[in-house]
C-alpha cells in the first residue's frame, strides 16, 4: 500500500495510507466505505478524502491531522474504536474533517469526531469522543 507522509505534529511525521477503508460508514454517507486520500499541499497538512462507489454520487471531504493546528489536542479514544481499526493503537493516526468557511467565516475542524486510522492498513473509523471537544473549532 502506498503511503503519504504527514506531519501530525510540528516535529513528527507519520505515514498516511493512500486509501481508507472505513469499518462503519460516516453518518449520512451509507455505502461510502472506501476513500482515497490525496495531499493538497507539500507539507501534508490538508488532504482531500474522496469516495466514488459504483452507482453513487462521489463524496469529497477535507481532512487534516489536528495536532498541526491544535497542538494540545490529545483526546481519549474509546477502546472500542481502536479495536475496530485494529493494529497497534500507539501507531494510530487521527484526522479531523474540515468544514470550509464562507462569507468571511473561518474554516473549522470537527474535533469532537475524529477519524482513527491505522496507517499500516488504512482501516479507519470515525468516533465521537466523550470529552468536551468542539464540533466547529476555528482553524488558525
Amino acid at each position: 500500500m502506498s503511503a503519504l507522509a504527514v506531519a501530525d505534529s510540528p516535529t513528527h511525521q507519520t505515514a498516511v495510507p493512500h486509501q481508507l477503508h472505513l469499518r462503519a460508514p460516516l453518518p449520512g454517507l451509507p455505502g461510502h466505505e472506501t476513500f482515497t486520500l490525496d495531499a493538497l499541499d507539500d507539507e501534508g497538512a490538508l488532504f482531500a478524502m474522496r469516495s466514488a462507489p459504483a452507482g453513487r454520487a462521489p463524496v469529497r471531504l477535507f481532512v487534516v491531522p489536528p495536532r498541526l493546528f491544535f497542538p494540545d489536542y490529545a483526546p481519549r479514544v474509546d477502546p472500542e474504536a481502536t479495536a475496530l481499526v485494529g493494529g497497534h493503537p500507539a501507531e494510530h493516526l487521527l484526522l479531523v474533517v474540515v468544514h470550509p468557511g464562507d462569507g468571511g467565516s473561518p474554516h473549522t475542524a470537527n474535533l469532537l469526531a475524529p477519524l482513527v486510522v491505522d496507517p499500516n492498513t488504512g482501516a479507519a473509523v470515525q468516533t465521537v469522543l466523550n470529552d468536551d471537544w468542539p464540533l466547529h473549532a476555528p482553524l488558525g
